[in-house]
């Protein structure tokens, strides 16, 4: 890669002193500021706030399980290393908790500033102590266990995110079991406009103090970062090996301690002691250690403080599913673009139906990386199986789903549906379903291609794009995909589709220097691309050269990003944006506008994904279909104004501002999508 010379502010960002790349964990935890910024928002209603409060508890909990557990191993390994790479690792990991500690103090301040103005619409998180003991006495207490005396012995058998109570003067703990809830709740009596909410941690230190002489409150984090390697297992014994690897992230290594209420530096020290941490990884609590509780709160206001909210999405069941007697027909004809959460997902409900309920249709095949428990799919597999052929590919190993994968691959086959799982060391992400129909004389493939997963409850949530489409070409590489992958082998050829780990990497490559080429010869040059994180270094430093020949580059990336922007003689014509708004941006789009491709895809640019996952990327062929991913979605992600941020050469994040007028209003994205949908795409290329 080309050496610039960079400012102090990104100096301490990157990987290396001379190397364009941002650490991927401190971009990280830029993300999970951005997200913090919304809540801290005052233009967004208080309970949406408190929500995007509750997902940067969640985040960090997985960044302390997956990434600082993977990043204190790699230092560790790299112990007899070069002196100079050693040091290297050593202040990324000291600056990584320290930007960790600056968020915590953050993180707490917002959530006093959230919970004061909660009071002012009638939800209450401090009580009187007459009704916290009543709670606590009700609810709490009959659930306690034995008290038992501390030692390293017995602090080190709790579990991943359990809690415990400690007395700093006896020596004496509590461990609270995981079954106890994080935030309890007792309507307002006299007041039903009123709801209060008492979180467990303030509850335990409020009533434990006659048994437990200055208590602390205390929550471990440990090492999650565990892989599953399936390649020398039958598919009989696949769902016990996984299991035992999901025991495991309880028993990790302590890699984060978090403590609630006061605590005396030696009482710190003893513990940390104890659980083999170091002092910086020990945190004081943002507010509470149950951020993660906050989920269950909003849950239960969802109803009586709808008002507190934004108002319900008006997704709409698209056109061409409005009636389902001539889909497969329709299909026939034109492709059909899907835009969630903006575009029911009913849509594929609807379609999956349709294929259970068609006699001609002999066989339904379909992938599972994440699926809610309670889908309408599974209800529609389940029925169809008892009809025709059913095949569904699970891959166990999708991380915090592993459990409930397993539970649906043993639902789905007790149903008589046929099962199969992901294999080897790659982990099936690929977002592929596919209709077999008999048409007359011919064998017809109807496929339905995704960025994101068969999940009604998070296609609410995220935004995605599918393809459904009845092209030859596309329907013999789904058949050759669910073929190979249900005989355990890695497929390879494919006529349109892309695939990871064979192709995608080595075809994106390849893509970049044709729009560079073309830049050189003095033709129109452009690369667009929306993904979720951006750290694989072959494609940025491709990125920068195509920057240096003269090719614009727009980038969308929501998350980790280590390609630097806007530098002098590096990546001046590069600038990357990040939308964090209500739904969680989740779709993947790679355009390129010399060449003429557009894909959508599963995939991120980073290692993982080209290389230790079964991914797809599918071309889109129809030429409507790709004017309107062109000019509509990325055009408007381009323009917002009003929640996109955009990362700075000093590699800093700053909001995007924009003339607000009548001539030229602020551009919100999500708020475009949604309008447009609503409008059934009138004035777009879809229309």
């Amino acid at each position: 890669m080309l050496q610039v010379p960079f400012l102090p502010t990104l100096q301490s960002l990157l990987v290396s002193p001379d190397v364009p790349l941002i650490h991927r964990d401190l971009s990280w935890i830029q993300f999970n500021e951005r997200v913090l910024a919304e809540a801290r928002s005052s233009s967004i209603p208080i309970l949406e706030r408190l929500k995007f409060l509750a997902i940067t508890g969640s985040n960090l909990d997985e960044f302390f399980m997956i990434r600082f557990s993977s990043l204190r191993k790699t230092l560790v390994k790299a112990k007899n290393a070069e002196p100079e790479k050693v040091a290297r690792l050593q202040k990324i990991y000291d600056e990584v908790l320290e930007a960790v500690a600056k968020f915590n103090i953050k993180q707490s301040e917002t959530f006093d500033v959230l919970l004061s103005e909660l009071e002012g619409q009638g939800i209450f998180f401090k009580n009187s102590e007459e009704s916290s003991r009543a709670i606590f006495e009700a609810q709490v207490a009959p659930k306690l266990p034995p008290i038992e005396v501390v030692n390293a012995e017995n602090l080190s058998r709790l579990e991943n995110f359990q809690l415990a109570v400690i007395s700093q003067e006896t020596g004496k703990f509590l461990r609270i079991p995981k079954t106890v809830s994080g935030a309890i709740s007792e309507y307002g009596m006299q007041n039903l406009a009123s709801h209060s909410f008492f979180l467990l941690d303030e509850l335990l230190l409020q009533n434990l103090k006659s048994i437990l002489p200055n208590p602390c409150v205390v929550r471990v984090t440990r090492d999650g970062d565990f892989s599953v390697d399936l390649e020398e297992e039958d598919s009989e014994s696949v769902p016990d090996v996984v299991a035992t690897g999901i025991r495991r992230r309880d028993k990790g290594r302590p890699v984060r301690l978090q403590y609630y209420g006061p605590a005396s530096p030696k009482f710190l020290e003893k513990i940390s002691r104890m659980l083999r941490l170091r002092p910086f990884q020990v945190f004081p609590a943002s507010g509470t250690v149950l951020l993660s509780a906050l989920w269950s709160v909003l849950g239960q206001l969802s109803v009586q403080f709808s008002h507190l909210f934004y108002p319900v999405l008006a997704n709409k069941m698209p056109k061409p599913f409005r009636k389902t007697n001539n889909l497969f027909e329709r299909i026939t004809k034109e492709d059909i673009l899907l835009h969630h959460p903006y575009d029911s997902f009913d849509a594929f409900v609807s379609w999956i139906q349709a294929a259970a309920d068609d006699p001609d249709v002999i066989m339904i095949e379909q992938t599972v990386y994440r699926m809610d428990a309670v889908s309408p799919v599974i209800k529609i597999l389940k029925k169809a199986a008892q009809k025709k052929v059913v095949r569904v590919v699970i891959e166990l190993r999708a991380r915090f789903d592993e459990l409930n994968n397993l539970k649906l691959a043993d639902e789905l086959r007790r149903a008589g549906v046929e099962v199969a799982f992901g294999f080897g060391r790659l982990k099936l992400h690929a977002k592929i379903a596919l209709i077999t129909r008999k048409e007359g004389k011919e064998t017809r493939l109807y496929t339905h291609l995704s960025t994101g997963n068969y999940n009604a409850a998070t296609a609410r949530q995220y935004t995605d794009l599918a393809i459904l489409t009845g092209n030859s070409e596309i329907g013999r590489d789904a058949r050759y995909f669910f073929d190979k992958v249900w005989s355990a082998e890695v497929p390879v050829s494919f006529r349109k589709l892309l695939s990871a780990p064979a192709r995608l990497h080595r075809k994106l490559l390849s893509l970049i220097e044709a729009e560079t080429e073309s830049a050189r010869q003095g033709k129109k040059a452009r690369i667009a691309a929306k993904v979720n994180a951006l750290v694989d270094p072959a494609v940025i430093e491709k990125l920068y050269l195509a920057s240096q020949a003269g090719v614009q580059v727009d980038l969308i990336v929501r998350g980790a990003c280590s390609l630097v922007p806007g530098v002098p003689g590096l990546s001046e014509k590069i600038r990357v944006i990040s939308v964090v708004d209500r739904f969680l941006e989740h779709s993947r789009i790679y355009f390129f506008q010399s060449s003429h491709e557009l894909y959508l895809s599963s995939a991120d640019w980073m290692p993982r994904n080209f290389f230790s996952r079964l991914e797809l990327a599918f071309p889109v062929l129809d030429p409507l279909l790709y004017r309107f991913i062109v000019e509509n979605i990325i055009g408007a992600f381009l323009n917002d104004t009003v929640k996109a941020r955009e990362l700075t050469p000093t590699g800093t994040w700053k909001k995007r501002t924009g003339t607000k007028s009548k001539a030229k209003p602020a551009i919100r994205s999500q708020w475009v999508f949604a309008e447009l949908a609503l409008n059934d795409y009138k004035g777009t290329p879809l229309e």
